[in-house]
């Protein structure tokens, strides 16, 4: 099942099947979400929950009991409820079930909330700890932003002046060696070559936001405030980029296996609730 809102400019689509935004058009019926062609990547815009990339051997330990979580883990592939919507807004759920206790054993709610804003489409996580414990977690997105113009033709500004230092990836977790993005009066300018050894990993950035051009215009805002980390990928020759707001990232090949001293990761104390949002403005 789909749950299409709109407004008078955007119109948004999105599949209960792991609550995953697949379309964002404008009133001149222009696509801003990757089509999801399996060829290159077969997804649009998962959501990442309860971890954000792999954990080292894929597997942890709560309470000396080992558990084993795919990357990314397991929110993006199961079915959520649409518990509220109005024109422009939509409400997901996904509550924990005996399945998902089996790898991840916290009782929780996870809500995605959408709301278009004229231009903008807000994308907001709600995490409630349901159970009577402390509740280990990250969270993050991964939407594809369609490029249909040649790559080579898009930049990339970030909201501020910075050093823009990423870590690299060895085996799907964070390595110790990193690179610096060179800028070019504050613009980064997008070829293939980039992604080469997988996403660029920021662990911290001063900037909340950055703007996609194409053909040195406007194109796309992502706005990340509430989340302190930010992944950026593409495959080969692919007409996306992936801007992926994050609060968590890949273990390290020294990480201890422990959840609740995960880098980057969050705790939620019991009864308690999440909130973080992020959005896409189209200019």
């Amino acid at each position: 099942m789909n749950t299409i809102i709109s407004n008078s400019i955007l119109k948004a689509s999105i599949k209960h099947a792991g609550a995953e935004l697949f379309s964002l058009k404008n009133n001149q019926n222009k696509e801003f979400i990757w089509e999801g062609n399996p060829a290159f990547w077969g997804k649009h815009s998962p959501i990442l929950f309860p971890i954000v990339g792999t954990l080292k051997n894929n597997k942890y330990t709560i309470n000396e009991k080992e558990y084993e979580l795919p990357r990314h883990g397991f929110a993006r592939d199961m079915e959520f409820d649409l518990i509220s919507s109005t024109e422009n807004s939509a409400v997901f759920s996904l509550q924990s079930t005996a399945e998902t206790l089996k790898k991840y054993p916290f009782e929780f709610e996870l809500q995605l909330i959408y709301t278009l804003h004229e231009t903008t489409l807000d994308i907001e996580y709600k995490v409630i700890n349901k159970g009577n414990s402390k509740l280990p977690f990250s969270i993050g997105a991964h939407p594809a932003l369609a490029l249909p113009e040649n790559f080579e033709n898009y930049s990339i500004q970030f909201e501020k002046e910075e050093q823009l230092k990423y870590y690299l990836l060895e085996n799907d977790l964070i390595s110790n060696q990193t690179k610096t993005l060179e800028t070019k009066n504050n613009l980064i300018p997008l070829n293939y070559q980039l992604f080469e050894n997988d996403a660029l990993i920021f662990k911290t950035l001063e900037s909340n936001s950055l703007t996609i051009f194409e053909n040195s215009k406007p194109y796309i805002k992502v706005d990340f405030k509430d989340f302190p980390s930010l992944g950026i990928w593409t495959k080969e020759q692919a007409p996306f980029i992936c801007i992926e707001p994050w609060l968590g990232y890949s273990d390290t090949a020294e990480n201890s296996g422990d959840l609740f001293k995960k880098e980057g990761g969050l705790v939620l104390d019991e009864n308690q609730s999440f909130h973080s949002k992020f959005s896409i403005q189209i200019l």
